[in-house]
């Protein structure tokens, strides 16, 4: 037998030519998934997710008829609809011109609309909308997320009193879910204002006394009263009346005489919150605090659903300047595991994250991720973004997983990732992974020939790791 023989045996041989290609970014999470903790159960009587996304789709029915129009119409324009473009909308959709206006942000807010530039783009969430409950209830949490944006603030209120009212809110919210059930606006107030008050004394936000400035001696005077404390001054009870406003603007709870009532929509999403600050706090790694190479391996223990929530609190920490770089560093570094993670990581930061990713996609090591990352931003589906990437750099990103594999995961793991190569037969995929020059593909091929069960397909595979060893042909 020549040393050509388990090569011919293996293109003529149909039982070892390679499956149907999967997404490559199945195979780049699938590290992840073997070591879960179970997802937590809902509070009893929550909707299932299909009755959630179904009112999910209700609140956001003009605002996604909006988005198909405007996707029909070739990209209406950036911001708020231009006049000519909101009138056209008005009469094709029947509805009036200020339900376009606010149809058309509620669908920026939410992910149907997507902002690239000068460019308005129909979202991914958009196309996935009558088929993916999930999107829908993504979409639907995103403008959940953005309620201030929604209901215009008063304007005789100043920015930063609004800001304290904002940050309070999720209080009131949670008193709203542990209560089940209708509460008095009045208990919401009180439980605002003892909010607004604690991140003021954490912020250390003294009242300033000109009479402190004459110096310790300085003493009182009949005429001049002393100063209010700071929150006397807040406009409370209006500000809560706008946000609950706002809040019921978006479908995340209803108002009655003087009590409020969160929907299912509205309790299932404070709950989610709930879940996710948990989630975070209760990490093995205690991940927030760690820096992002840390963090990533912590995470790697994670299911998809967790890690984005350990990612976004972990973000929550930082500035997003910092975290991006970061990130970014961690990429660049010799686990292939944590550049993938860290992409996915990434892809929470969303729009912020652009222009790095964009400039990190000229080095070779991240440029196959940073495609796909890019694609994906730009509105690609995930199972298509794939479709981006050149032969060499599928085939690249085909090593790197594998080295991921190869270091993190099991040997049967090893063996399937096979599966993903975008290559036709097993001596195209080994000619094609010994060209591209990936610094870790002995290893790769090594290790792929110790698990496959197959005596010629490993064969074949340790002659390709010799030869990319020695730099034979």
């Amino acid at each position: 037998m020549t040393s050509r023989k388990p090569d011919e045996q293996l293109a003529r041989n149909s039982r070892l030519r390679l499956v149907r290609p999967r997404a490559l970014t199945t195979a780049r999470r699938a590290v992840t998934t073997g070591r879960t903790r179970p997802a937590p159960r809902p509070p009893e009587g929550t909707p299932p997710p299909a009755e959630l996304a179904r009112q999910a789709r209700a609140v956001l029915a003009d605002a996604v008829r909006i988005a198909r129009w405007a996707a029909a119409d070739r990209a209406p324009g950036v911001g708020p609809l231009a006049p000519k473009a909101r009138e056209r909308a008005a009469a094709a959709l029947e509805l009036t011109p200020d339900q376009v206006s606010a149809g058309w942000d509620r669908a920026r807010l939410a992910g149907l609309v997507e902002l690239h530039g000068t460019t308005a783009r129909p979202g991914w969430r958009l196309r996935a909308w009558d088929r993916d409950d999930s999107a829908v209830l993504r979409g639907w949490v995103a403008l959940f997320d953005a309620w201030s944006l929604v209901h215009a603030a008063p304007d005789d209120v100043a920015p930063a009193t609004v800001a304290e009212v904002v940050e309070a809110v999720p209080q009131v919210l949670s008193l709203l879910q542990l209560s089940a059930g209708p509460v008095p606006v009045p208990a919401l107030l009180d439980l605002l204002q003892q909010r607004v008050a604690e991140l003021r004394d954490e912020r250390c936000e003294v009242p300033y006394d000109p009479r402190a400035a004459s110096g310790p001696t300085a003493a009182p005077t009949a005429s001049a009263p002393e100063p209010a404390p700071a929150t006397a001054a807040v406009p409370l009870p209006p500000l809560l009346d706008w946000a609950l406003e706002g809040l019921a603007a978006v479908g995340a709870l209803t108002l009655g005489a003087g009590q409020a009532t969160l929907t299912p929509l509205g309790n299932w999403a404070v709950w989610v919150k709930l879940e996710q600050i948990c989630v975070a706090a209760q990490s093995p790694a205690g991940n927030i605090e760690q820096s992002a190479d840390n963090m990533l391996r912590g995470c790697a223990r994670l299911t998809p659903g967790p890690a984005r929530a350990e990612y976004r609190a972990w973000l929550a920490a930082r500035t997003v300047g910092s975290a991006v770089t970061e990130l970014l560093t961690v990429a660049r570094g010799e686990d292939a595991l944590l550049r993938g993670l860290a992409f996915e990581a990434l892809r929470v930061v969303g729009a912020p994250a652009e222009p790095e990713v964009r400039t990190a996609s000229a080095e070779p090591s991240l440029r196959p991720y940073a495609l796909l990352w890019l694609a994906e931003y730009d509105g690609t589906d995930p199972e298509d973004a794939p479709d981006v990437l050149t032969r060499e750099e599928s085939t690249w990103l085909w090593v790197d997983t594998a080295a991921a594999v190869a270091d993190h995961g099991e040997t049967a793991l090893l063996v399937r990732h096979l599966d993903s190569a975008v290559q036709g037969t097993v001596p195209a995929l080994l000619d094609e992974v010994r060209a591209v020059g990936h610094p870790r593909t002995v290893q790769v091929l090594v290790a792929l020939a110790a698990a496959h069960p197959d005596p010629a397909l490993a064969k074949a595979v340790r002659r390709a790791a010799f030869q990319v060893h020695t730099g034979g042909s």
